[in-house]
């Protein structure tokens, strides 16, 4: 039925109605498909089609009105405008094809379009076309096309590839694919690998930025239909973006190429030659299969042998037919290839001869088959199973073969000519179980074909389901950077054979894998994991796998109602273990969460009628620890008010003996002294030895010791456990050697009934432990003023989530509030607009965006759509969507994140503190020094005892010489210990840090306690979050660029429109535009806007009305006498708006200029967001929008630069971006698209190559790596789980208080050394004096002197703190003038070395391979704004250096295969 060939017509239509590509495709396929229509080519910017058709069988009415069947409108043209096509006729000489190949080639040109007929005729073929549609030399092309490729294996050798290029080079072909829906970097690597893999395909490459796909492939073995569905099978759509073109190549270069990809073996035979020779069809019988994962085994092996042409294999029938071609593969080798497949257990026979491809052997009559059942009892574990299987389905006559573990039986389907019921019996029994048979089915019927049960059972997650046993592994994946990650490995891994199920959980980095233990194991998944781009490791006897529950249980009596409750939960499916408390009232359970959780425990709980509620966690309390602030504050009330009185007496004791001192001038007897003590009324003894004051003091002591000094106690064990020396042991050394020595002189003395009141200390415990608890208590104040933890992490958290049940049709049957902790795996979770997510869950029916600004610190909503993964805590904003819940509870990412905030807070050691430092040194030190004193006296007192006499007070002749000389001696040195605590030690530093955190406070700079402030003048390396730290976190309108002529549309105009149009968006890059035209308006007031509809990842369209009467800027002036006139008639005009990326732009047939288009990559290389406008159909303006850079972010690295430190920017964004704005603030290193858990991975990374990091973040996403830095800084309009998390608080939103911060914490280090010096000079001096060295000069310590040291020395501490109040921050022009000496050079985009994600990978941008920077130059489709891509997934490596501009005038098609 080719049409008559002067005949043919072409006419117009016009088509109304169309919107977009897909209209085209529908019609250009309807239309074309109907008979006599030869060509069709509809225009949807023209809105028409053009028609090829034979007038004898359509006419213009008729497929005029085939249009219209389809919903367009298309108006009859007039019959007669059908014009008449001139077509040709072509002889193509084809003189040595075989009859094989002119088939062949017949059926190629056929195919060609254009081409009405072709004839064999003598000496080539004959070919009818028509001449606008295709042309000579390209049919031409077609003929060699076949001619050139070899016609049998044999003639394939190395002599014939040499041959002239003209032939065999036109074998290789080109084409670029545009895949969408790539997101990173592991998306491209796994096409490459998918696609790289197939027969024919000679080389990929997959550019990320552009979305496409290079492929060189020979167009004889492989269609660009099946590169297209591979490329699906790995999870994108790809369409075609250039016709496939062969390439003309030397044969050198030919060769360069094949031997790339073949270095060793010689071509293989091409496939095309066994097209020509006729194939032969065996059909094997094939034993031993078990499942379709077998099936798919055995389809995939035998299928990719050379020489077979197809495989079909039925599990059923357990036949297998294959053709194949016998000059390349012989039956045995078939047979040979399928029993050598792992597991090694398939047996082969044939099924009856093979024959020419006659219909399969399956007509005849089939084999007989019966099938034994056999009880086995004995079996333990699959491996038995396992075994049984194996060794009799290897048995002759043994069709299949199925043990059930569970039933305890086997199913065996047999032949009955070769073997019985009795010898199977036997079989089993010889592998040492017992069998027993059960009596057997003669004929075989299986009772239900094994997909559907398969399907079943996965369904129901019921182990040992027909598709085999269940097992369940967990393993470690590294190198996962964002959600596609995690798609794309759930994506590969289901499509492995013998894979149940894949849940892959991002921030624990790690994926829980259900598989058939005889198809695949643990090992294997993680390679496949592996090949896919990322680390995997199996996660040996994981404990996760398991959920537990605390429940309250009320209305328990006895001991009957627990042994009730827990019998009969062991009985329910999924529950592992249960135990219940009645004295507690508490259950504890634990569960299987793929089977069950806790709303069925507490369902089937009431049902026994209990009542059963959660345990509430409360998870806030633990964090908000003020007990110890409270602990130092009691301790330093009781001190201060016992030690008060013991003061007022010191000092009393001080004047009175001063007075008694001048009263004698000076030179009183010892007789003098002692009568003038005894008549003062504290000196006055109550029992012989023992006076009032001494009395009193050791009353007051004792609670300030054993009631005040508790803590210290506590704290000084702690650290003498460690063997380590600190503040506290210092303290307590000295008070309670003071109390006991105090305490056994007065016994002593008491016991001699002595007339001489002996020298007590009972005054040095209450006043250092007054100075040193008020030390201890202002830091507890200082920190505790600012920390209020994790709570507010927590309350990011949706309380309650509405769970729904769905009808099998996807309708909502019931909807229910429950507790967020009872949500279950697998629960449908309804989520309304405004609503937060109250798990993390996946899409399964509804569009939204969702904003995960608090979750990913990226202010750009995301797209959610079915299949996508929605995270707990970030909130829902458009749509209402239904989700499908994959983690619960303490497995979600916010309960992941609040957990390594956590985890970094207690795993940070707490930096140990100067004075503690300084005691470490002084304890032993002191400990000598009084040891030496004792030696030394009891020395001198044996040598020279009128010495000891002289100076020993109250030396009795009642006591021996030794005896004397012994208490001296302890005496000195005792006086050494006491006086040598140093009690302003415990005051140097909280004081300077109480005053240091007053003046940051008044600056701006909130500091939690001393650590961060001894810390930060340490820092070696500053890292810097970009999103709301050295950005806005805010897109603003960095540039308006209008591409029509002032006088169709003014400036104000437009402004007024867009304005109005983006004013009802809810996307941040609309309220971005809105705003700045609102600020160019000068106007709050904008138009009225109707149908707005907005499409996710592509843009919006409305109708805008009453704009003209909005105030007009000055510019438009000019312009105005001319509007006037067209003003008067559009007074109130509406206009039609699109705003959107190019794909919008092209959806709605609206070419995009090129110099537009330019301008638009231009922006997105330095990573802005570039958005077009059109109005009534005509392209308006572009705007760029941009997250922009804190105007002092670039003075502040700069001087952190100048301070010496390294500065990084880390952030969770492409490194596109990333680098873009490095370089506009001068930071030099960069890691880009890092995720939370990993920004904590980086920082410890730096601390392990020994730097003292400090961290500068403000999103949820940053809290854990604040809380793990040395020091963590927190932009203070940041979320609050960032500021909980951080130590230092910038309140202001300004960079120049991250160098404020370490400025000040060097002032305030200062500071507190130089209240050292203050604090041990008074104690250098006393220990001399105490240890007697001035005696000979007549200076003897008396108690007074080492209280009022202490006294002294506390003093000039506080006073040296307070001169910190002086401190003046340094100011932005300060800054500028320090800098202003060192020579500024603006940073260039090739200074920048990004890292990307985790590895170490460096992509230093002169570095790329030639080829990437000719695809990255010929980029022009970069689509943008796609919202979902623009969040933190987008990688990409664009940038223009030198060297793109050096290959820019260079056409990339014509090059790209140069690099190859």
């Amino acid at each position: 039925g080719m049409p008559r060939l002067a005949d043919l017509r072409s006419v117009r239509l016009e088509v109304e109605g169309m919107t977009c590509g897909s209209c085209v495709q529908s019609i250009e396929q309807r239309v074309g498909a109907l008979p006599g229509v030869v060509h069709i080519k509809v225009s949807l910017e023209l809105r028409s089609a053009a028609v090829l058709f034979d007038p004898s069988l359509q006419s213009p009415a008729s497929l005029c009105e085939a249009v219209e069947d389809m919903g367009f409108e298309s108006s009859p043209p007039d019959p007669s405008s059908a014009e008449p096509v001139p077509t040709e006729t072509l002889l193509l000489p084809a003189p040595e094809l075989g009859p094989g190949a002119a088939q062949e080639a017949l059926a190629r040109l056929s195919r060609v379009q254009g081409v009405l007929d072709v004839r064999e005729s003598a000496g080539g073929l004959s070919v009818v076309f028509v001449p606008s549609l295709t042309t000579a030399p390209q049919l031409g092309e077609v003929v060699t096309g076949v001619a050139t490729v070899p016609e049998t294996p044999a003639s394939a050798s190395p002599a014939r590839r040499a041959s002239p290029p003209s032939s065999a080079g036109s074998g290789v072909a080109l084409v670029k694919l545009s895949v969408e829906g790539m997101t990173c970097h592991s998306c491209s690597t796994t096409i490459e690998g998918k696609v790289g893999k197939l027969k024919g395909v000679q080389k990929i490459r997959v550019a990320l930025e552009s979305q496409e796909a290079t492929v060189v492939y020979l167009p004889y073995l492989i269609t660009v239909q099946t590169i297209i569905d591979q490329v699906a099978v790995a999870g994108f759509k790809a369409v075609a973006r250039s016709k496939p073109r062969p390439l003309k190549l030397s044969p050198s270069e030919l060769e360069r190429l094949v031997d790339a990809q073949r270095p060793t073996e010689p071509p293989e035979p091409s496939e095309e030659a066994e097209v020509f020779v006729d194939l032969v069809a065996v059909a094997l019988r094939v034993g031993g299969m078990h499942c379709r994962s077998c099936v798919v085994n055995i389809e995939g092996s035998v299928g990719g042998l050379p020489g077979v042409s197809s495989v079909a294999v039925c599990l059923e029938t357990g036949k297998a037919s294959v053709c194949y071609d016998p000059l390349s593969v012989t039956v045995p080798r078939l047979r040979q290839a399928i029993e050598a497949l792992p597991p090694g257990t398939f047996t082969t026979q044939l099924w009856g001869s093979g024959g020419p491809l006659s219909p399969p052997a399956a007509s005849r009559s089939p084999a007989l088959s019966r099938t034994v059942e056999v009880r086995i009892e004995g079996m333990t574990c699959g491996s038995c199973v396992r075994s049984i299987e194996g060794t009799l389905s290897q048995r002759s006559g043994v069709r299949s073969a199925r043990v059930s573990l569970a039933e305890h039986r086997g199913t065996f389907e047999y032949d009955p000519l070769l073997t019985g019921p009795e010898d199977l019996r036997e079989a089993v029994e010889d592998m040492g179980f017992d069998a027993f048979l059960t009596g057997e089915e003669v004929v075989w019927a299986r009772p239900e074909p094994l997909k559907e049960k398969e399907a079943e059972s996965e369904k129901e997650g019921t182990p040992g389901g027909k598709g085999g046993p269940h097992s369940k592994c967990y393993i470690q994946i590294g190198g996962m950077t964002c959600a596609s990650c995690v798609a794309n490995i759930e994506r590969n891994l289901k499509n492995e054979p013998g894979i149940y199920s894949v849940l892959v959980a991002l921030m624990a980095s790690k994926a829980e894998v259900r598989y058939n233990p005889d198809v695949t194991e643990p090992l294997d998944i993680a390679e496949c994991v592996r090949e896919l781009g990322f680390t995997a490791s199996v996660m040996e006897n994981y404990e996760g796998s398991d959920g537990s529950l605390e429940l309250v249980v009320r209305g328990m009596t006895c001991a009957s109602c627990v042994h009730k409750i827990e019998s009969s939960l062991m009985k329910q499916k999924g529950i592992i273990y249960v135990s219940v408390a009645l004295a507690t009232n508490k259950a504890h359970v634990k569960y299987d969460p793929e089977v069950t959780g806790p709303r069925d425990v507490i369902r089937w709980l009431e049902s026994l009628g209990f009542e059963a509620s959660l345990v509430k966690r409360d998870r806030t309390g633990s964090h908000l620890d003020h007990s110890t602030e409270i602990q130092w504050r009691k301790s330093f009330l009781v001190s201060l008010f016992f030690c008060v009185p013991v003061m007022g007496m010191m000092m009393y004791m001080m004047i009175v003996d001063h007075q008694m001192q001048t009263a004698h001038h000076h030179n009183a007897s010892a007789e003098d002294y002692v009568h003038d003590h005894s008549s003062m009324f504290l000196e006055r003894q109550l029992l012989p030895g023992l006076s009032v004051m001494n009395l009193l003091s050791f009353l007051f002591c004792v609670p300030v010791q054993f009631i005040g000094g508790r803590y210290f106690y506590v704290q000084a064990y702690k650290a003498l456990k460690h063997r380590s020396a600190n503040m506290d042991v210092l303290i307590v050394l000295a008070t309670t050697i003071a109390f006991t020595y105090s305490l056994v002189v007065l016994l002593v003395a008491m016991a001699e009934q002595a007339k001489v009141n002996p020298i007590t200390f009972f005054d040095t415990p209450p006043m250092l432990f007054v100075f040193i608890s008020l030390g201890r208590w202002l830091e507890q104040i200082a920190k505790s003023k600012t920390s209020e933890a994790l709570s507010k992490l927590m309350s990011l958290q949706a309380t309650e989530a509405t769970v729904v049940t769905l009808n099998s049709d996807k309708s909502v049957r019931s909807e229910e509030q429950v507790d967020v902790e009872l949500v279950q795996r697998g629960d449908v979770v309804k989520v309304v607009p405004g609503g937060k997510f109250p798990v993390d869950g996946r899409v399964i029916e509804g569009h939204s965006m969702a904003d995960e600004s608090l979750i990913t610190g990226e202010a750009m909503p995301v797209t959610k759509k079915p299949g996508s993964t929605v995270i707990a805590g970030s909130i829902n904003q458009n749509g209402s969507l239904l989700i499908s819940a994959t983690h619960v509870g303490l497995d979600t990412t916010l309960s992941q994140i609040v957990k390594l905030v956590e985890e970094a807070q207690t795993s940070k050691a707490p930096i140990q503190q100067y004075a503690d430092k300084i005691s470490g040194y002084f304890v032993p030190f002191i400990v000598v020094v009084s040891l030496l004193t004792l030696c030394a006296w009891i020395l001198i007192g044996f040598l020279n005892f009128p010495l000891v006499q002289k100076y020993f007070p109250g030396y009795d002749k009642s006591i021996s010489e030794a005896e004397a000389v012994v208490r001296f001696a302890f005496q000195a040195s005792i006086t050494v210990l006491c006086i040598a605590c140093p009690c302003s030690l415990g005051l140097a530093t909280p004081t300077a840090v109480m005053v240091g955190t007053g003046v940051g406070a008044q600056n701006g700079i909130l500091i939690k306690g001393g650590e961060p402030l001894e810390m930060a003048h340490k820092i070696q390396t500053v890292v810097f979050d970009k999103t709301g730290t050295i950005t806005y976190g805010a897109p603003e309108v960095v540039q308006l660029k209008i591409v029509v002529e002032a006088n169709r549309m003014p400036r104000s105009r437009l402004l007024a429109v867009v304005g109005t149009a983006e004013n009802s968006s809810e996307h941040p890059l609309g309220s971005a535009i809105t705003k700045y035209c609102k600020q160019e308006l000068g106007s709050e007031s904008l138009g009225a806007c109707s149908d707005f509809q907005t499409v996710a990842g592509c843009g919006i369209r409305c109708l805008v009305s009453s704009v003209d009467n909005l105030p007009r800027s000055e510019d438009d002036n000019n312009q105005r006498n001319g509007i006037l006139v067209q003003i008067a008639l559009v007074q109130s005009a509406s206009y039609t708006v699109l705003i959107g990326n190019r794909e919008w732009m092209t959806r709605n047939a609206l070419p995009v200029l090129p110099d537009v288009d330019e301008a638009m990559v231009e922006h997105e290389r330095s990573g802005r967001t570039a958005v077009l406008v059109a109005v009534d159909g005509l392209l308006c303006a572009m705007i760029a929008v941009a997250d922009t850079v804190k105007p002092e972010a670039e003075l502040a690295v700069r001087t952190l630069n100048l301070m010496g430190l390294e500065v990084i920017l880390m952030t969770g964004d492409n490194s596109k971006t990333a680098r873009a704005i490095a370089a506009q603030v001068g930071i030099r290193k960069v890691f880009a698209e890092v995720l939370p858990s990993h920004k904590v991975a980086k920082v410890e990374q730096l601390q392990r190559s020994g730097k003292r990091v400090a961290m500068v973040g403000d999103g949820v996403n940053d809290s854990p790596a604040l809380a793990m830095a040395d020091v963590g800084i927190a932009i203070g309009t940041g979320t609050d789980v960032a500021i909980e998390a951080a130590d230092v608080v910038l309140i202001r939103n300004d960079l120049l208080d991250v160098v404020a911060s370490i400025d000040l914490s060097m002032k305030t280090v200062k500071r507190i050394r130089i209240n050292f010096v203050f604090a041990l000079i008074y104690n250098l001096v006393g220990i001399p004096i105490a240890a007697g060295v001035f005696m000979p000069v007549g200076l003897v310590l008396q108690p007074w002197m080492g209280s009022a040291a202490m006294a002294l020395s506390s003093v000039s501490v506080v006073v040296s703190s307070l001169l910190l109040k002086c401190y003046a921050k340094p100011t932005a022009e300060k800054l500028e003038a320090q800098l202003g000496n060192v020579k500024r050079r603006p940073g260039s985009l090739s200074d920048v070395s990004v890292h990307i994600g985790m590895g170490d990978l460096r992509r230093a941008s002169p570095k790329l391979s030639l080829l990437d920077r000719i695809v990255n130059y010929s980029r022009a489709s970069i689509s943008s704004l796609r919202s979902d891509k623009l969040s933190i997934h987008s990688l990409a490596l664009s940038e223009p250096d030198k060297h793109s501009l050096l290959v820019g005038d260079l056409r990339s098609d014509d090059l790209a295969l140069e690099f190859f």
